[in-house]
């Protein structure tokens, strides 16, 4: 009988979701497809992936959608793997060039600017290279290691997951544990659950083995890890995710704003 398919995203903040599967005692009992987040959300739309970790705005998007309850990736403060880089305030930005392996990301810079800046921007899909970007357009959306790492020098830099958080006074859920109704997605739940406690059991040794991949210290892997991202699905973050929701409604992003369906 063949393995599930889980469609995973290969950056960092995914990796004490499925360290178990990786590393623990889930390893060897799912077929594991290593992406871009927008892909991530296509294989599982198509019927290619049993389970993903999907962009949140695509769990509007896909027919007969659930989510796997308690599990998300969020941030309840910054997550410094979501950055506006701007070579001007912004206040002043009228051109964003987007990185094109962004859903969730893409949607809530519409949402900040539009909502809260007043500010109707032009955006264009682009590689995530910052350099490249910044010379085509005012400012860059950057997100996962590319942001994480980025060290270049730009005028202004803002954390998305921050501005929302400063608008709205709640957390920002990017995304989910998504599959479709049809994939029976009960069945995962404990192994989800138990793969995501070993991996923040072992936090300390995914810092060390990542900070080597990313040129960057143990210490603040670790503390990306544990304070910048969260991997609740608390109901803080749940009315984060519903007001998200609604004003992608508002702004036109998606036609219908339908409720969360938890399994």
């Amino acid at each position: 009988m063949p393995l599930p398919k889980v469609s995973v995203v290969q950056y960092l903040n995914s990796v004490p979701l499925i360290w178990g599967m990786v590393r623990g005692e889930q390893q060897g009992r799912y077929d594991l497809a290593y992406t871009i987040p927008a892909a991530c959300a296509d294989a599982v739309h198509q019927g290619k992936a049993d389970i993903g970790i999907v962009p949140s705005i695509e769990y509007q998007r896909i027919e007969r959608a659930q989510i796997l309850s308690g599990l998300s990736i969020a941030s309840k403060s910054e997550a410094k793997s979501v950055l506006l880089l701007s070579n001007v305030p912004i206040e002043k930005v009228k051109t964003i060039a987007v990185d094109n392996s962004s859903r969730t990301s893409a949607a809530l810079v519409r949402i900040l600017m539009r909502k809260f800046y007043s500010r109707f921007i032009t955006v264009a899909p682009s590689l995530p290279k910052p350099a490249d970007m910044l010379k085509r357009a005012d400012a860059a959306l950057v997100i996962g290691d590319p942001a994480l790492t980025f060290n270049g020098q730009v005028a202004c830099v803002y954390d998305l997951a921050a501005e929302w958080r400063k608008f709205t006074g709640l957390p920002f859920v990017f995304a989910l544990w998504v599959g479709r109704e049809s994939a029976r997605l009960a069945r995962f739940r404990k192994d989800f659950e138990d793969s995501r406690s070993f991996g923040l059991a072992h936090v300390d040794e995914i810092a060390v083995e990542y900070a080597a991949k990313l040129h960057l210290q143990p210490a603040a892997v670790k503390v990306y890890l544990t304070e910048n991202i969260d991997y609740s699905l608390d109901e803080e973050n749940r009315k984060g995710l519903r007001l998200f929701f609604k004003l992608a409604r508002e702004a036109g992003i998606i036609p219908i704003e339908k409720d969360l369906l938890f399994v």
